[in-house]
């Protein structure tokens, strides 16, 4: 098996937690089998087994506990979803939208709760979060999305900072203004990841490593399916986000859109002293070419974005966690943004796979009939939102009614998307064009109008 120390930083840091644990070697049966280690999968084990301490639980993992994106992401532990309140209202209504967002943020709380009582060394911290603007051509997002969080209740929660504001709480070149909530958490992903491996083991769940399931099938049983047998059970849970589209039947549910990340070496006090940032917030942008920071727990800078190009027929393949041209862009944005760092190395570089539905809209789901459940299409927002749908699955198969059971994520169907070659086609234009956007409003100093083509294409 690789080493996948190599994968990301937060990986490498947990090096001496890495050893593989046995590979499935016979078809087994369960009450629940979980296609995915990954956070999705492993939430959903940990809450049936807390809820019911005899359930037979197996969790198939293609590589090892936390590889994919709960392994590499930002450290975010934030409120919020990809998909707007609006745009949850259009769909649900208001009160499903307002529900859904207080549910997330509710969700980030409970990561910190559990890891403390499951003695989870996950680095979680209340760090808070800052949207910033870095010129008068961002700030009037920041100022619809103020408006809108109060409108729906939640503007209690979030501060609108003008440029001294935000500059008493991190030096960002050209920052004018930033939307703060104190409301978010920095975490270690992968220790995150690993630690619940280890405490869903504990509590009597099985976790293969090493075995990828190439196909499912519902009925009673339902089963996972792989190479080295089958695991039978009542009911069967994909978990893999991303990767599912590697299963021929969803192969088209989402799209694999990589986020990559560059890591600055340690830096002294003295460029701290430059930088400020002394309360670790979580920093993002309003840009349409997402970008996130956040400064570890180690005194390093972590900037991370999206802007890898989309491969035709959406493969994954672990090539492409690396794209140089990107890597540079993110190194030269940071250098932007915190100017000292043209003093420093960049020390890390590496990426990974999200999934995107075609509507933006996160689902979870399960069909009693069927036996098979999901969730997925978390678009970048996975470390809390997989919290809230492992909980959610875990009271959808248990057959408890709750307030999160009502979501509109529930059992929500997003329309999958073209077949190729317009996939490609559409997918390549609306990144190319909305970098073309934010290129032309850093120019111009003047904020998008929202009518173009390639903004209509991405509004969520």
């Amino acid at each position: 098996m690789r080493d996948h120390s190599g994968v990301s930083y937060w990986l490498e840091t947990c090096a001496d937690d890495l050893a593989p644990r046995p590979s499935l070697d016979g078809s087994r049966t369960a009450d629940v089998a979980i296609l995915g280690a990954g956070y999705t999968g492993l939430w959903t084990a940990y809450y049936l087994l807390r809820a019911e301490p005899s359930l037979r639980v197996v969790l198939l993992e293609r590589e090892i506990a936390g590889f994919g994106a709960s392994g590499r992401n930002g450290g975010w532990c934030a409120p919020g979803l990809n998909i707007s309140l609006g745009r949850l209202e259009r769909m649900h209504g208001f009160e499903a939208a307002q529900r859904t967002y207080a549910a997330v943020d509710e969700a980030v709380d409970e990561v910190g709760r559990v890891a403390e009582a499951e003695g989870i060394d996950s680095e979680w911290r209340r760090v808070g979060e800052l949207i910033v603007s870095r010129g008068p051509h961002e700030t009037p997002a920041l100022e619809a999305e103020l408006r809108e969080l109060e409108r729906f209740g939640f503007g209690e929660r979030y501060r609108l900072l003008d440029g001294s504001g935000l500059a008493a709480r991190v030096q960002v070149a050209g920052g004018e203004a930033a939307l703060y909530t104190p409301h978010a958490a920095a975490i270690q992903p992968a220790k995150l990841a690993r630690g619940l491996a280890r405490t869903v083991e504990r509590l009597g769940g099985t976790i293969y490593e090493g075995t990828e399931v190439t196909d499912y099938r519902a009925g009673r049983p339902a089963a996972l399916v792989s190479s080295a047998g089958e695991v039978k059970a009542d009911v069967v849970v994909l978990a893999g986000e991303a990767y599912l589209t590697r299963l021929r039947r969803l192969h088209r549910s989402l799209i694999p859109i990589w986020s990559l990340i560059v890591l600055s070496e340690p830096l002294p006090d003295e460029a701290w002293a430059q930088v400020g940032w002394s309360g670790h917030e979580l920093l993002g942008s309003p840009r349409h070419t997402v970008v996130y920071l956040s400064h570890t727990s180690d005194g390093r800078i972590l900037f991370g974005g999206r802007g890898a190009p989309y491969r035709f027929g959406s493969p994954i393949r672990d090539e492409y966690d690396h794209h140089e041209p990107t890597h540079d862009m993110l190194r030269a944005l940071a250098r932007q943004w915190f100017p000292v760092l043209r003093d420093f190395r960049f020390t890390h570089a590496w990426g990974g796979p999200l999934g995107m539905p075609r509507d933006w809209h996160p689902t979870i789901s399960f069909d009693r009939r069927s036996g098979v459940a999901s969730a997925r299409g978390y678009v970048g927002h996975g470390v809390s939102t997989a919290n809230l749908a492992g909980r959610t699955l875990a009271e959808l198969i248990s057959g408890r009614q709750t307030e999160r059971t009502t979501l509109p994520l529930v059992n929500h169907r997003s329309r999958d998307w073209e077949p190729e070659p317009l996939r490609w086609l559409g997918v390549r234009y609306t990144q190319a064009a909305l970098g073309r956007v934010d290129r032309l409003a850093e120019r111009s100093g003047k904020p998008p109008l929202g009518r173009s083509l390639e903004e209509w294409l991405a509004r969520h």
